[in-house]
């Protein structure tokens, strides 16, 4: 992969989505799904490919506050952190499973709710400003 290449991240307490895309064209798009016990793993293998960095949905309510799944999210990030070198940023993941799964059900041939959710997460962040982007 090259540089300017990001990887974005669904993580959930069961599985995680994986999707990729490229800084310069700013498309994302889905990859794959693991356990997320394997994640981890996963994820070094990517970036010793090389990434700009690596972008994972926070989850939070639809008010905007922090949740149970937030802190596990934030938790699981941390522990990422110690184990994979590269940047990894914060993107709202508000809403990005239900949009999968609505495409999905609008007929579209989604079998992978999860790895289409990181996508969703990734092109978020694509499109959000450099000067927005928030840094874990």
């Amino acid at each position: 992969m090259a540089v300017s290449e990001f990887i974005g991240l669904d993580v959930g307490k069961a599985r995680t989505g994986f999707a990729r895309g490229s800084a310069e064209a700013k498309i994302a798009e889905p990859l794959q799904t693991v356990p997320t016990e394997e994640a981890i793993a996963k994820l070094k293998n990517y970036v010793e490919s090389g990434l700009a960095g690596v972008v994972v949905g926070l989850p939070r309510s639809l008010a905007g506050s922090e949740t149970d799944q937030t802190a596990w999210v934030r938790d699981w990030v941390d522990q990422a952190k110690k184990e994979v070198n590269t940047i990894f940023y914060w993107q709202d993941e508000a809403l990005s499973t239900k949009i999968a799964e609505a495409k999905a059900a609008g007929g579209k041939k989604i079998k992978d709710i999860d790895s289409l959710a990181a996508a969703i997460i990734l092109q978020d962040f694509f499109d959000t400003p450099e000067d927005m982007r928030t840094i874990c």
